[in-house]
């Protein structure tokens, strides 16, 4: 389940938005404080990764990074990674569309808290992952990585088709030249 959503100014750190579960825990609050430190340290980092997921008590937390805003999810151990990820991207589309232009000049925290709402619809849609609508995006990035590992086959079985011709086109001079060497001798 989607437990806490953040967005942030990725040079700074600054929250833009925070969309927090009712329910309250300290592994959540713990886990809450870490995802903020997070944030802070990958505004620091050269070259951060673009996605990437940690391991925090009970829970996980991903974010992705798009232009200069880190999105963060943290969700309990047992949600689909993918899903995760999928959930970020909806929330990163939607907020790209509303507040592209105005990041880099806010000043306060929380500039865009509105978006909050949006977090909250979204986040209802992701709770369940037996839902239709979140078995049908699974099924999406199924069929996305079987075409990919067909294609890698199919070019790996190319590759070897090619690799043979070479060798068949190294060895055939080679069988005329040991012919040829075999006639000067005699």
């Amino acid at each position: 389940m989607v437990r806490v959503t953040m967005i942030a100014r990725l040079g700074d750190g600054l929250p833009l938005c925070e969309g927090t579960d009712v329910e309250k825990s300290n592994d959540l609050d713990v886990c809450k404080r870490q995802a903020k430190t997070l944030i802070r340290k990958l505004g620091n980092t050269n070259r951060p990764e673009p996605k990437l997921s940690y391991e925090s008590g009970p829970f996980l937390v991903h974010y992705m990074i798009e232009g200069s805003v880190v999105y963060v999810v943290v969700c309990d151990r047992k949600y689909p990674k993918k899903l995760a990820f999928k959930y970020l991207d909806e929330i990163r589309q939607e907020f790209e569309n509303l507040y592209r232009g105005q990041v880099d000049t806010v000043v306060r925290p929380y500039a865009f808290i509105k978006f909050d709402t949006f977090i909250q619809k979204t986040r209802k849609l992701y709770m369940d992952t037996r839902a239709q609508r979140n078995m049908m995006k699974l099924s999406e990035e199924l069929s996305e990585v079987q075409q990919i590992m067909t294609r890698n086959i199919q070019e790996v079985l190319g590759q070897g088709e090619k690799l043979d011709r070479t060798l068949r086109a190294f060895c055939q001079p080679r069988k005329t030249l040991n012919a040829y060497n075999a006639a000067v001798l005699l």
